[in-house]
């Protein structure tokens, strides 16, 4: 058993969802669920893929396009939106933030550190048009964890 599966040879709910993801980024254009089927690694039956698609679209991360009898299927969102607005939403699931941020923080390589720092003194703030720092009010005036 891989540290991606379940025992009984499953892979952990979300997996496939986001292989599936994966190659869709990747293709950079609509796919039908047969062709996803060709492009994913293993032997998985075309009614899972069908039903993972669907699962996709109905919350949102897919579109689809009427193709023939079938449809194709693309993300609503690049990877990186996708995986900030996962981000936004593990952050809102906790009930400290600030400790969450400084936990998260306190991980950080120093390189990721410091391109966080870069982004955050490069954000332009929507409020004053000027570029923000990580002091300001509307980024609740909270210090570096970090030091």
């Amino acid at each position: 058993m891989t540290d991606r599966q379940v025992p009984g040879g499953r892979r952990a709910a979300g997996q496939l969802e986001g292989v599936v993801l994966a190659v869709l980024w990747a293709a950079g254009g609509p796919l039908t669920a047969s062709q996803v089927n060709t492009l994913l690694p293993g032997d998985l039956a075309y009614t899972t893929v069908v039903t993972i698609l669907s699962r996709l679209h109905d919350k949102g991360t897919l579109r689809r396009e009427r193709v023939g009898r079938g449809y194709a299927y693309a993300p609503v969102r690049d990877e990186a939106a996708h995986t900030a607005s996962q981000m936004h939403s593990l952050l809102q699931r906790g009930s400290d933030r600030g400790a969450v941020l400084a936990r998260f923080v306190s991980d950080l390589t120093d390189e990721d550190e410091e391109l966080v720092q870069r982004l955050l003194a490069a954000h332009v703030d929507p409020v004053h048009g000027a570029a923000g720092h990580a002091g300001t009010s509307h980024r609740g005036g909270h210090d570096n964890p970090k030091g």
